[in-house]
């Protein structure tokens, strides 16, 4: 009988579940959408071979398991479900992938007030992980615990835990916490790893970058945490042993392909011709910021400018950058003064690894650029230059040929 292998859950066009699985070798792993009122007769299948389970229904599969390992047990959530012996049998995997994504970046629980956002089977989870570690103290807060400010209660956290959905794609702009209200916190994690850098994520390394913090911030996305849970969810399906090398590789390879490659730099710096070297050395479709606004437009640049002036053209380029971020797996291309406006900081930073391409003044084209063509280039670039480099997680010099330009940011995307 050929055996059914996926991620049950209620809404799953976000999830990154299916490539994860492939690659561990689960070929027919699929993604299963059910009602609340479908789980019983689904579970109920013969069939079945193995599941991960994810929101909402972590704790509603437990009165259908016949075996419930102590571990899961003991958490009150489980996340895998195996059919064996014509028994379904409940297990948690989080907790080990959890531990796996905190080991990762260096952060440790041990001794320290642990604040976890967030009251789900993800929660149940962190404050099992916490009390595995020897967190000092423990507090959860569940969104109404937010919603009435409870937090000022825990200014003195050290660890923050998000178990939340806030931020989660496709309603990235979200933060769970602001990490200013949390004087002591040293260590953030959060279990979303769609996008790669939530906001509270983007504020961890913003802090991180200013000296009057102090802080030597660590911090961590979810992406970890989904990989090994994974493997060890496999290892369980199959009854086999993965070395945790294939879930750094998996880590790896998923991140090429699903964060989105960003080009900012002054006009002219020749982020279109490199962008699309990069699409092709990539395999990733590219987009041209500018070429979505004229096309959201109707009309060419330099005559919004001209009939509406800049203001209005950048909030139509604001609105434009949020659309094209919003997708996965992009080489994207964008205005000279797209960082202007420092909310499309992070819009480019939450999904992509952002890169500033630098050229002599002298080399810049100016050709159909209006602001270009005004004279000021180098005021224009003293203005500019300062925003670049705190919008950029990297740059990249284009005096060579764009080939050999595309080459240099793509060897450094990949490492």
């Amino acid at each position: 009988m050929e055996k059914i292998y996926g991620l049950l859950g209620r809404t799953l066009g976000h999830s990154w579940s299916a490539p994860i699985h492939k690659a561990l070798g689960c070929e027919g792993y699929r993604l299963i959408e059910l009602e609340r009122s479908e789980l019983e007769g689904f579970l109920r299948r013969e069939d079945i071979g193995g599941l991960n389970v994810t929101i909402p229904y972590k704790r509603d599969v437990m009165k259908f398991c016949d075996e419930i390992d102590p571990a899961a047990e003991a958490i009150g959530s489980v996340n895998t479900l195996v059919r064996r012996g014509g028994k379904l049998c409940g297990y948690n995997t989080d907790i080990d992938g959890f531990l796996y994504m905190l080991r990762r970046a260096g952060i440790t629980l041990t001794g320290k007030k642990a604040l976890i956002l967030g009251s789900g089977g993800a929660s149940l989870t962190a404050q099992a992980a916490a009390r595995q570690e020897g967190a000092r103290e423990i507090a959860v807060l569940s969104h109404r615990d937010l919603d009435n400010c409870e937090f000022i209660n825990h200014r003195d956290a050290e660890a923050l835990v998000n178990t939340t959905p806030v931020g989660m794609w496709p309603d990235l702009e979200g933060l769970s916490m602001n990490l200013r209200n949390l004087p002591a916190v040293t260590d953030v994690a959060d279990v979303i790893y769609n996008p790669g850098r939530t906001s509270l994520l983007l504020q961890a390394e913003e802090m991180d970058r200013e000296p009057r913090y102090h802080r030597h911030l660590r911090w961590t996305g979810g992406l970890p945490m989904l990989v090994q849970q994974a493997k060890r969810a496999e290892e369980l399906f199959f009854d086999r042993s993965i070395p945790d090398a294939e879930t750094e590789k998996i880590i790896a390879r998923l991140w090429r392909k699903m964060t989105n490659l960003v080009l900012i730099g002054m006009p002219g710096s020749g982020k279109t011709t490199v962008g699309r070297c990069l699409a092709g050395l990539s395999g990733k479709a590219f987009v041209d910021v500018d070429e979505e606004i004229v096309r959201a437009a109707g009309k060419p640049i330099p005559e919004i400018f001209a009939q509406e002036g800049e203001e209005a053209f950048r909030m139509l380029e604001n609105q434009v950058l949020k659309e094209v971020c919003a997708q996965s797996g992009r080489v994207i291309a964008t205005g000279g003064g797209v960082v202007l406006h420092m909310e499309n900081w992070n819009t480019m930073r939450r999904t992509g690894r952002v890169y500033r391409l630098k050229r002599r003044l002298e080399d810049l084209a100016t050709e159909g650029r209006p602001l270009s063509r005004s004279g000021n280039l180098a005021k224009m670039e003293q203005t500019r230059g300062p925003l670049y480099d705190g919008a950029a997680d990297a740059s990249a010099w284009n005096t060579g040929s764009p080939e050999e330009t595309a080459g240099t940011i793509w060897r450094d995307f990949c490492e």
